[in-house]
């Protein structure tokens, strides 16, 4: 059973940065397919973005340029480093993984292709 634990959400000004943490434990050899989504109260979870075992990543387009995905696989540690924050990346961030996936790409995949999940990290960015 793969568990995740999110750390590092909190508060920022706008043009301020943060970065979330997602220590990951229980998975098989196979370095699964890992991201982060985030999802605002009432809203559906979006993809921010994915990275698979080799480090090949996608990022999506409201993001690109200001936030960036990496993972330690040595450490069972993914990350998401976010600068130049703005108001609308207010959101909880959730970090999620999956084994069996095919493909790791944004756009060719949603949230309901992930079975686990972390607590969810809270951003909030103040104007």
């Amino acid at each position: 059973q793969v568990k995740l634990v999110e750390s590092g959400g909190g508060s920022a000004q706008a043009g301020g940065s943060l970065t979330l943490e997602c220590a990951a434990s229980g998975y098989t050899p196979v370095k699964p397919c890992m991201g982060w989504f985030r999802q605002v109260s009432g809203n559906q979870r979006e993809g921010v973005a994915l990275i698979d075992g080799a480090g090949y990543h996608s990022i999506a387009d409201s993001v690109r340029g200001r936030f960036t995905i990496a993972r330690d696989n040595a450490k069972n540690t993914l990350y998401l480093h976010m600068v130049g924050l703005k108001p609308e990346d207010t959101a909880m961030y959730y970090c999620a993984a999956e084994e069996a996936l095919p493909i790791c790409i944004l756009g060719g995949l949603t949230a309901t292709d992930f079975r686990f999940w972390g607590q969810g990290a809270l951003v909030t960015v103040s104007s």
